[in-house]
């Protein structure tokens, strides 16, 4: 359940850090603690988990509101960036260590202000993980930040419904990559 629709940019699904001049990787970042919750451990990504998330950027379901599947080379350097990138959570349920999807945090992102993205693998979809999921990360992030915003597309239903539940307010509405979008917001 994608909040956003950008055709092939990073920002709102895996931001990709710049890579240092002459680098192919941004360095690693310092480990910060995962969110747990009663279902789910929100975690830094691990190399082993690549497989999943490359299926996140290239599932025609996960992408259907997020303008397609990511063309090959950019999942190509995602793929080498990702792995421990600050802001994105991946979302393991605790009982048996499957990856489910990820929840990314992206500061002033959209006009200066933090925003929240997500995205899970259809297998997982209807089962409340993604609630759970953005609900811990928003407790979480405006604990540091006065509010958080998430973008998604009108005809995202579920998205929509997600975002309501864990808080957010429906404040705008317009078109931006050719679609109609919504703009959610909770306040501190």
């Amino acid at each position: 359940m994608p909040t956003s629709s950008t055709p092939t940019s990073a920002s709102p699904s895996t931001p990709v850090p710049p890579a240092s001049p002459g680098r192919e990787t941004a360095p690693a970042p310092a480990p910060r603690a995962p969110l747990v919750t009663e279902r789910l451990l929100l975690r830094p990504v691990r190399a082993g988990d690549v497989s999943a998330v490359t299926r996140l950027w290239t599932d025609p379901q996960v992408r259907r509101h997020l303008g397609g599947p990511v063309a090959e080379q950019v999942v190509r350097i995602r793929q080498r960036r990702v792995v421990g990138a600050p802001g994105v959570h991946a979302v393991e349920r605790a009982a048996d260590g499957v990856l489910l999807g990820l929840v990314t945090v992206e500061p002033e992102a959209r006009d200066g202000e933090t925003e929240v993205s997500y995205q899970f693998l259809p297998e997982h979809w209807g089962r409340g993980y993604a609630r759970e999921a953005v609900a811990a990360v928003l407790d979480a992030t405006l604990r540091d930040t006065p509010s958080v915003v998430a973008l998604t597309q009108e005809a995202n239903g579920p998205s929509r419904r997600l975002l309501g539940a864990v808080g957010m307010t429906h404040v705008s509405s317009f078109v931006e990559y050719e679609a109609h979008q919504v703009l959610y917001r909770r306040r501190r």
